[in-house]
């Protein structure tokens, strides 16, 4: 079975965080984000192969975001574009503070268990996907 999520965010409002509140408000164990539209007046994102966090001033728009959820772990990407079309994306983290809005669709899958656990391949905690 999939249960359908949608909720819209605020303002000033950060966008890493509130998703993370609204998982496990809503005790969401698995889930995947379907659509997120918005924008942003600050981004914070880990670029690729980077261990540290790079700052951005918008206004951006949200263009796409997409990642996997749960009250274990997230783990989300997203793209945003600026004000001459110039996108952008990476690794979603706190500090990506919302502009106008941001509308977020989470589709929650409720047989499965997201979990995060220790890889040594990648060295990052990757998901690992159990029976619910």
């Amino acid at each position: 079975m999939t249960r359908l999520h949608t909720f819209r965010l605020l303002p000033a409002q950060d966008l890493y965080d509130e998703i993370a509140r609204f998982v496990h408000a809503q005790n969401i164990q698995a889930g995947v984000i379907l659509s997120a539209v918005g924008s942003l007046t600050h981004a914070t994102l880990r670029l690729a192969n980077r261990s540290t966090y790079t700052e951005y001033q918008g206004p951006f728009e949200i263009v796409s975001m997409t990642g996997t959820v749960s009250v274990r772990g997230s783990h989300l990407h997203i793209a945003l574009s600026d004000g001459e079309g110039k996108t952008l994306g990476g690794h979603l983290v706190s500090g990506c503070k919302i502009y106008t809005t941001a509308e977020i669709v989470i589709a929650e899958l409720e047989d499965v268990v997201y979990d995060r656990e220790p890889c040594a391949l990648s060295g990052y905690d990757e998901l690992v996907v159990k029976p619910r």
